[in-house]
């Protein structure tokens, strides 16, 4: 992949307010990454989607591809995209991505999920998996949360509504997506490319380009670059010290972050929300964390008291689970062995004990409703490979 770095401009530098940091010479610090991938369609005048969330990264972002735009005397259309969380966003974001469009004089699009915010997302799952666990669709209880293996918190809420907005917008031709993301943030990060091809947005007629011009970039770099170009960060960093504006509670964020979001009394009510859920699960937060434990003061002391016992019943749920056989747990096409009778009489004493701790009400809680119920899933799950052709599994748990 040939790569061009693109420095700033003279004119960018000129359109600046005043340098009060003395970092207008250091146009080296603000240089972007352009593959040739991207320049041509650039040059073509493919439209350009701007992901902005409004944290310092997509600030510093969108001020600098548009300055790039500008410089290249780019004839498509350019757009900033914003996909609304709901009530776990902080209250800043949004108006950090209507200021930055009238700044930069370009449309803002707010794109959501339709069925719901991240909360009801979070919500709707839990009531799935406590029906699924009912049912026996699955051996163990399963947590309501996103996780880090697990991200579709970003994959439902961001990339698949931003994705959708631009196909309608753009259904032929190609189309190129923005987003700022720096190889400092993370070793995964590290490894991204500055450009690739999106099958999300690619169409029969068009191909969708993402693109990340800021890999490069250090934090300082990006705090500076929003300053000279005159304007202010969001309030979690200025006000409150977070260093990073996700949902206002992340499932990756740090104890730091999430003890900043709640110092801040917009986040109180999905705070509270969250710990209910937390409560109502028995599944924490975060694996090595209670999101009640980080500001108990704000939890009235009937849901720190339900929270206590919630941390009581989540023992009581893990080690009942713990007497689960590693073979009976879930693999990619589960299930793939029919239990002895002794293991249905084990697993439906497990399901029983899961239920009185957590506090559902579940089928299947004796030996002979276990393996009909394992019966009836490996039918179906036969069915499923017949149509596929995929490789059979028998009752002893043998592909044939």
């Amino acid at each position: 992949m040939n790569i061009i770095r693109i420095h700033c401009s003279d004119e960018a530098v000129a359109a600046s307010p005043p340098d009060l940091f003395g970092l207008m010479a250091d146009v080296e610090r603000f240089s972007i990454e352009v593959p040739a991938e991207v320049a041509n369609v650039l040059g073509a005048g493919a439209p350009v989607f701007v992901g902005v969330s409004g944290g310092r990264d997509s600030q510093a972002l969108a001020y600098r591809v548009c300055a790039h735009l500008d410089d290249i005397g780019h004839q498509g259309r350019r757009i900033l995209i914003h996909a609304d969380l709901g009530r776990v966003d902080w209250r800043d974001s949004l108006p950090v991505c209507e200021r930055l469009a009238h700044r930069l004089g370009v449309e803002l699009v707010v794109v959501r999920r339709n069925a719901g915010d991240m909360m009801d997302r979070w919500l709707s799952r839990w009531a799935a998996n406590v029906a699924r666990y009912a049912n026996l669709e699955c051996v163990k209880l399963i947590l309501p949360w996103s996780t880090a293996a697990q991200r579709f918190c970003t994959a439902e809420l961001k990339s698949q509504v931003i994705a959708r907005e631009m196909r309608r917008r753009f259904p032929e031709g190609d189309v190129v997506s923005a987003v700022g993301i720096r190889r400092e943030e993370s070793t995964k990060r590290a490894r991204m490319p500055a450009w690739k091809q999106d099958e999300r947005t690619t169409r029969r007629r068009g191909a969708g380009h993402t693109w990340n011009p800021l890999l490069g970039w250090r934090r300082g770099d990006v705090n500076d670059y929003v300053r000279i170009r005159g304007d202010e960060l969001h309030v979690a960093y200025r006000l409150y010290g977070s260093t990073r504006v996700s949902c206002a509670f992340c499932v990756l964020g740090s104890e730091h972050d999430l003890r900043a979001s709640s110092n801040c009394a917009d986040n109180h009510a999905i705070y509270r929300e969250m710990v209910a859920l937390e409560a109502t699960s028995t599944f924490s937060f975060q694996s090595h964390r209670w999101l009640g434990d980080v500001a108990p003061a704000l939890l009235d002391a009937g849901l720190r008291a339900r929270l206590q016992e919630a941390k009581e019943r989540a023992r009581l749920r893990v080690s009942a689970e713990a007497r689960l056989p590693e073979h009976l747990l879930f693999v990619k096409g589960w299930p793939t062995v029919l239990p002895t009778p002794g293991e249905a009489a084990l697993i439906a004493g497990v399901r029983r004990d899961v239920a009185q701790a957590v506090g559902l009400q579940v089928h299947r809680t004796d030996r002979d409703a276990v393996l009909v119920r394992y019966r009836e899933l490996m039918t179906v799950a036969r069915a499923k490979a017949v149509a596929s052709d995929l490789p059979l599994h028998t009752e002893e748990g043998l592909q044939t």
